[in-house]
């Protein structure tokens, strides 16, 4: 097989690892947050490029300098993985309970958009309410679950891209064209997705209030089967 198709099949195989369950559960949760479609897309893009970063530092670093990721860091990472979206899950119906939540559309800077929005703890009329709100730190959120991600998978995307490759800068590239590939696997997902969530926060309050309810508690089993798994891998390793 030559080179370049090498590089096809990480491109196809890193939009397919940015569909794996645990990556589907955490970008689901920060896309149910408040936004509008671009917010949302953004979202996917910062997890993505996140992701990226790492997979490809962690892996460089061991490919250059020779380095090993034992088996115990690497079950380490992966039930950091697992707690973090427990985490995430746990916010997600967190803020069902917390906020009042209401659904309408406003303007600033010069942009008219519809989000779910929260006056919880405001006494002042809703005419004289703070309308204010922010896209960064959810993207900033989504680009460090994107990290923890990529850092967690750096194992055994190294064993199976140096096993495809021939030297040091083919198998770089080779995890470059991959990360490349889950960055575009996660902005297609989250632009397919983006619509039908779009849709529920627009929705009645029980169809906005049922999709967080639902996707919450999926993160919540997916993150403590992950930190299960890898929990009993690290006592049977460090045993």
């Amino acid at each position: 097989m030559s080179f370049t198709a090498v590089l096809s099949l990480a491109f196809v195989i890193g939009m397919g690892h940015a569909l794996e369950t645990d990556h589907l559960s955490a970008v689901s949760n920060l896309l149910a947050q408040k936004g509008d479609r671009r917010a949302l897309i953004a979202r996917g893009a910062f997890w993505g490029l996140g992701h990226t970063l790492a997979l490809f530092s962690f892996c460089a670093l061991v490919v250059i300098f020779g380095l090993t990721i034992a088996g115990r860091a690497q079950a380490a990472l992966e039930f950091a993985v697992g707690l973090m979206i427990v985490v995430l899950g746990a916010q997600t119906l967190w803020r069902l309970h917390r906020d009042r939540v209401h659904i309408h559309v406003h303007q600033h800077g010069g942009e008219r958009h519809l989000h779910a929005h929260s006056h919880k703890g405001e006494t002042v009329p809703h005419a004289r309410a703070r309308h204010e709100h922010s896209h960064r730190k959810t993207n900033a959120t989504a680009f460090g679950v994107g990290l923890v991600h990529g850092a967690a998978g750096s194992g055994a995307l190294l064993v199976l891209g140096i096993s495809a490759t021939h030297n040091i800068h083919q198998a770089l590239a080779y995890i470059a064209v991959f990360g490349l590939g889950s960055m575009a696997g996660m902005a297609a997902l989250s632009t397919v997705v983006s619509l039908p969530l779009l849709l529920a926060q627009r929705g009645a309050n029980w169809l906005r209030n049922g999709t967080s309810t639902v996707l919450g508690l999926a993160a919540l089993w997916i993150g403590a089967t992950i930190m299960f798994e890898n929990g009993t891998a690290l006592s049977l390793l460090g045993g």
